[in-house]
């Protein structure tokens, strides 16, 4: 499910590369032109291969669980279906964020929640807990720990896709802001850069030789700072979250909190 999802994501936003290498749709771009006498375009041949693969592996997940003998299966594929659909209603809710010149704060963490929030923290914690006979106490539980946990998570996600080491994350520095992605960050500097950064930052997002200015701006419009105390504002509520489930939760979860916020790629 999440090949799936970042295979579709990259294909959607033009990302070169995953992790150091060449995203699918590229990989089979540059297949087709090695391949002597290939006819056809090269760029929609592996546009096409990209978007038939990550179908395969969306429905792969779903034979596995199905076919995997674990029990309670039946209830886990509940969770697994809702998660689909999120993070179908999330990726939309990107592609049409893209489509306007600027977005809020209230409307780039909607994205988060859906995109994010759902498919990388919130529904495995469900689907895990369903196979092992969770109650719905326990289920609404670990919501109020993966919620702000997956925002916080997708919130350090935007600020290395803009700051972070291109050697840890994979990806070349400032590559959000080339493929015009309106993050949190984005929202940020609209809200609190003056109408002259406003205007550069509509201008410039989604261009390459908008990268080096638009970098700037994010630290000197104090939008990489707001966008840090939102985590830490987050981590504050998963960490009420996991005391709340007391002692078990506090060892199991804690670790995967501070993974999931505290990382360089």
């Amino acid at each position: 499910l999440q090949a799936s999802a970042l295979v579709h994501d990259d294909l959607m936003d033009g990302s070169d590369t995953r992790r150091g290498h060449p995203s699918v749709h590229r990989d089979f771009e540059a297949r087709h032109r090695a391949v002597e006498g290939s006819v056809g375009d090269a760029a929609r041949f592996g546009q096409a291969t990209a978007v038939l693969l990550g179908d395969l592996m969306l429905s792969w997940a779903d034979e596995q669980l199905r076919s995997s003998g674990l029990p309670r299966v039946p209830e886990a594929l509940r969770y697994l279906d809702l998660c689909r659909s999120e993070v179908v209603a999330g990726q939309y809710l990107d592609v049409l964020a893209q489509t306007r010149a600027t977005v809020t704060v209230e409307e780039a963490m909607t994205i988060v929640r859906f995109k994010a929030a759902s498919y990388t923290v919130e529904r495995p914690l469900h689907i895990g807990a369903a196979l092992a006979g969770a109650d719905d106490a326990l289920v609404a539980g670990l919501s109020a720990i993966a919620v702000p946990l997956g925002q916080a998570f997708q919130l350090r996600d935007d600020v290395l896709g803009v700051f972070g080491d291109p050697a840890a994350t994979g990806k070349p520095a400032g590559d959000d802001l080339r493929e015009g992605k309106r993050t949190v960050l984005v929202a940020r500097a609209l809200e609190l850069g003056s109408d002259d950064d406003r205007e550069l930052l509509t201008r410039l997002l989604g261009t390459r030789e908008g990268v080096a200015p638009l970098t700037d701006l994010m630290t000197r419009t104090g939008a990489l700072a707001a966008v840090e105390r939102d985590i830490a504002r987050l981590e504050d509520e998963v960490d009420e979250a996991i005391d709340a489930l007391g002692p078990a939760a506090r060892d199991v979860l804690a670790p995967l909190a501070l993974s999931a916020t505290r990382r360089s790629s």
